[in-house]
């Protein structure tokens, strides 16, 4: 379920991105003129990262900023967020395959199991024995 502060009065607009974000991947340009696009930065260190991108791509920044939202949006926030603050803090991130990268969890490893085939020979025996009676 979700829940929404009341908004009151002019101006006031509560967005989730994650609502809107499946048709801005569409239209990525639309970024720019957004009417609430400051609504699109769900904390602070997506706002650093989308200034970070317009610092180094101009206005190639919010094709790769809305493939970052998206990337939050279908997988974890968390995740994202703790790559782009760790990005940020190096000075290292340039695009959003970068940031893919950098929120990729951890493959897990399965472990091998290996197991000894039955022994069929008591099968036989039970079924033999069974035949004679």
């Amino acid at each position: 379920m979700a829940t929404m502060d009341r908004q009151r009065g002019r101006g006031n607009v509560a967005i989730d991105y994650r609502h809107v974000i499946w048709s801005l991947v569409r239209k990525p340009r639309a970024f720019a003129r957004y009417q609430y696009r400051e609504a699109l930065f769900p904390t602070l260190t997506f706002r650093r990262a989308y200034d970070t991108l317009v610092e180094r791509l101009g206005s190639g920044a919010d094709i790769e900023y809305v493939r970052i939202l998206h990337l939050a949006a279908s997988t974890s926030e968390t995740a994202v967020e703790t790559a782009l603050g760790e990005l940020l803090a190096r000075g290292e991130l340039h695009d959003y395959a970068q940031a893919r990268t950098a929120a990729a969890p951890e493959p897990i490893e399965v472990p091998s199991c290996s197991i000894e085939p039955p022994d069929l020979s008591v099968y036989d025996a039970i079924t033999a024995a069974g035949g004679e009676q």
